[in-house]
Order: structure tokens, then C-alpha cells, then sequence
């Protein structure tokens, strides 16, 4: 499935996104907080996360601050180590989106080309995207 994987199979399972949706009675998606350190992307998002879940949605918070603290511990803020995180954030949004969950990331990625490969991402798994911009 990846060019730099070219030794590994993708495994289908016997359970699809729509038995998952059809259990929780939602469809997966991305909310993408995006802006400058501090403009209140993480706020809005435990905020919209509390609300999604007072109406009886699932959803998860993936927020940079705190990926850095584990799944991206090992990269730093270069323009390449930033890209990395902003893929692998998404990566992990598109899977729990597959999921039937609602992603509700929020992290600076400040590089429209990065947002954008995200976007093709979740395309690819026709999967929800939405972006907002916070000020």
C-alpha cells in the first residue's frame, strides 16, 4: 500500500465502516482545528467535544500538544518535522474516523500543502473533512 512499505499487505476485515457507523449511529469525520499557539484552537475543541457529547456523540480530542507528548515525541518544529506531525495526526484521525468516530483535532499546522495532504487522506477513505481556521 505505501511506497516505502513494499514488503506488507493490507488486510481487510470482516467487519466494514458501515456495521461500525450503523452501531453507533453516527458517520466518522474530521473537525481540524487550525491557527497560530494560542489563538483557542484546544478551548474550542473541549468545548465542541462536550457538546458532541452531550448529544450522544462519539468523538475523541487529538490535540497536538498532547501527540507530542507520545506518538510524536521524537520530532521537533523544522518545517519537515512539522509536516511529519501534521501526517501523522491526520493518519490517526482517518483511523478513527474509519471508526465511526468524530476527530476533533487541533494543532497549529500552519502550511496549507500539509492541511491539504490530510484532506486527500480522508478523501481517499471518503471520509469527512472539515477545516476551520481559529483567530
Amino acid at each position: 500500500m505505501s511506497d516505502k512499505s513494499p514488503n506488507t499487505t493490507w488486510h481487510t476485515g470482516a467487519v466494514g465502516r458501515t456495521e461500525r457507523e450503523r452501531l453507533l449511529g453516527q458517520r466518522g469525520a474530521t473537525v481540524w482545528f487550525t491557527g497560530l499557539s494560542g489563538s483557542g484552537k484546544s478551548t474550542i475543541a473541549v468545548a465542541v467535544e462536550a457538546l458532541l457529547v452531550g448529544q450522544g456523540r462519539l468523538c475523541y480530542r487529538v490535540d497536538g500538544d498532547n501527540l507530542r507528548h507520545g506518538l510524536n515525541r521524537n520530532l521537533g518544529f523544522s518545517p519537515i518535522d512539522r509536516a511529519e506531525n501534521v501526517r501523522r495526526t491526520g493518519e490517526v484521525c482517518r483511523i478513527l474516523g474509519d471508526a465511526g468516530v468524530i476527530a476533533l483535532a487541533s494543532l497549529v499546522s500552519p502550511f496549507r500543502a500539509d492541511r491539504n495532504m490530510v484532506r486527500a487522506l480522508h478523501d481517499e477513505w471518503t471520509l469527512p473533512f472539515l477545516e476551520a481556521f481559529v483567530d
